[in-house]
């Protein structure tokens, strides 16, 4: 159980009381990541903190679906926390992103020619994920560690130059703070922080506008609207359109591409009954009688 003192407007102090719970998850990629298992687990013993911990072969994980590394090592990460969040009924994960990631996954984002979303970087808050230490610098960290004597484990491979994110961090970055702003973190997290503001406008309005050309809604199947008013809207509510509707039918964007959204949006400007065309294998987006049928094919 941990105590919390929280000042509230008229200066008064009140104690929180919540409980929490540590998951570790051991990659096996590195001789030291066992080592590091043992230290966050002789911590939790210590601190009187309920410990889990799972170990994968995220390498061998990896070559056996095809996937990147990187791509696989989160996957199995966040699938464990989910059943660590299940398993103790918690209704919260911490996640210790600090604000230099989130700058990191900013630039990244650019480098692959991202939109205003991509430029949100890493949320204080998604459904049940928090970052509690997302306005926190590295050194900030590093220098309440100094300060307070503690010890943490410093991952090696961090300074490994071997994986897009590290390149980032120990390359471009440091280049960007010596040869032309040495205040680039703070720059680019207000940009996150703009970027944020505007995206939020724009999937407000989004969605108010698929409400009004709303026709139809089948949960995870079917969604229709009206093709005069979709034509009606602006490229960038049209593309936000897609990609909403898509989402709703599949849970996620991720089967749909720029080149996709560009298809779909000639389709419908062509304004030409009984025509349509499969995205992909699991879409199919027909124009008929004046409508725009899009849902997931068996």
């Amino acid at each position: 159980m941990v105590n919390v003192l929280k000042e509230i407007k008229n200066d008064k102090k009140i104690k929180i009381n919540f409980e929490i719970c540590v998951a570790h998850i051991n990659h096996m990629i590195r001789k030291e990541a066992k080592d590091d298992e043992e230290f966050v687990k002789k911590y939790c013993e210590k601190n009187n903190i309920e410990f889990f911990s799972k170990s994968i072969d995220v390498l061998k994980l990896a070559n056996t679906n095809k996937a990147g590394l990187e791509e696989t090592g989160r996957k199995v990460r966040y699938d464990f926390f989910e059943e660590v969040l299940l398993k103790t009924k918690s209704n919260k994960i911490a996640i210790a992103h600090n604000k230099n990631d989130k700058v990191e996954t900013v630039l990244m984002n650019i480098l692959r020619g991202s939109g205003i979303q991509g430029l949100r970087g890493i949320e204080t808050k998604n459904k049940q994920y928090i970052r509690p230490l997302i306005e926190c610098t590295r050194k900030d960290i590093e220098k309440y560690c100094e300060e307070n004597n503690l010890n943490p484990r410093i991952d090696k491979t961090n300074f490994e130059n071997d994986y897009t994110r590290n390149k980032v961090r120990n390359v471009v970055i440091p280049y960007i703070q010596k040869e032309f702003n040495p205040n680039i973190i703070e720059t680019i997290d207000r940009l996150s922080n703009l970027m944020k503001q505007e995206d939020d406008y724009l999937k407000n309005k989004t969605e108010e506008i698929y409400k009004e050309l709303l026709i139809m809604e089948k949960a995870n199947q079917e969604i229709v609207i009206d093709l005069k008013g979709f034509n009606k809207q602006e490229k960038a509510i049209k593309s936000r359109l897609i990609i909403h509707i898509i989402t709703l039918i599949f849970g996620t964007s991720k089967n749909i591409e720029k080149v996709h959204i560009e298809d779909i949006i000639k389709l419908c400007e062509s304004n030409i009954g009984n025509k349509y065309l499969t995205p992909n294998k699991y879409t199919k987006v027909l124009i008929k009688n004046h409508k725009i049928y899009i849902y997931r094919q068996k």
